[in-house]
């Protein structure tokens, strides 16, 4: 497969990686407001544990494996903006494994974060994303 390949596979699981991410605390935010145990927090658990096992971890896992190989064929992990990227990528996974013990918690009524919380929390992947996005293309450093 050529690199131009490769990378339009990356940026497609990058992609639905972050929609994932900006959808998954948007559905905690009305989950934290839901009556546990109501038919709407039941729904909520399904709708967030689908959503991150068929969409979230297998498109950040792709994306994982196909941007380490874009850095190192195509750049031999040299530059200043791709060690920002890896660097903002490694927050964004930490972000990703807080999430999934988060949905852990919603699963087991175990919820103690606040709507506010979510509503916060929802904003700091859509940061990332855009700083990671300024790295990429204007490449500052």
């Amino acid at each position: 497969m050529s690199y131009e390949w490769i990378k339009a596979f990356h940026v497609m699981a990058i992609i639905a990686w972050m929609a994932g991410m900006l959808y998954l605390p948007r559905l905690m935010v009305y989950h934290a407001e839901a009556q546990i145990g109501s038919i709407q927090s039941e729904t909520f658990k399904i709708m967030e544990r689908r959503l991150l096992k068929g969409i979230i971890n297998p498109s950040m896992t792709l994306a994982w494996i196909l941007g380490l190989y874009l850095a190192w064929s195509g750049f031999a992990f040299k530059g200043g903006w791709l060690h920002g990227k890896i660097l903002l990528a490694l927050v964004l996974s930490g972000i990703h494994g807080y999430l999934v013990g988060r949905v852990r918690a919603f699963a087991e009524d175990r919820n103690d974060k606040s709507a506010r919380f979510y509503r916060i929390l929802n904003e700091v992947p859509a940061v990332i994303m855009a700083a990671i996005v300024i790295l990429v293309i204007v490449k500052p450093f």
